[in-house]
């Protein structure tokens, strides 16, 4: 786990191990078997295949769960953050967040917060455009 400083251009989590062995094996592996399979049909082959092309969307499912996961509890986390943090006029505006926009707000500060929270909602800005807006970013070196 990295503690660079983070900010909208750094702030992506890249899995050496994920990103650079397993998929790039499991996607090479489907490319072998299929151009075995072509040169030696048979069900064995099929089997092969298919079982190559279930690991590599295994692969994907389980980094897409453990994301969802996350940003479940993100807006858990955050919920609890506002309500601490925005002055009573706001608080009730709250439920007025989308998911998505929860989770862009768990990098802003505690200072920039409400600010940005209000322009987030009258605005309707999206997750991007709320990283983009913070200027003192929060890190999250625990993300997945």
């Amino acid at each position: 786990m990295s503690n660079k400083p983070q900010s909208y251009a750094s702030h992506a989590k890249i899995d050496p191990a994920f990103h650079f062995f397993v998929l790039p094996v499991l996607l090479i592996n489907i490319f072998v078997v299929a151009y075995l399979l072509f040169g030696h049909p048979g069900i064995g082959g099929v089997w092969l295949l298919l079982v190559s092309l279930a690991l590599f969307v295994l692969a994907g499912r389980l980094r897409s769960w453990a994301t969802h996961l996350q940003d479940r509890v993100i807006r858990v986390e955050e919920r609890i953050r506002l309500a601490a943090i925005l002055p009573e006029p706001l608080r009730p505006r709250i439920v007025e967040l989308s998911d998505s926009q929860i989770v862009g707000l768990r990098f802003a500060s505690d200072a920039e917060l409400p600010a940005l929270f209000q322009r987030a909602i009258d605005e309707k800005l999206s997750r991007s455009d709320i990283k983009k807006a913070i200027t003192n970013w929060r890190p999250d070196y625990s993300r997945v």
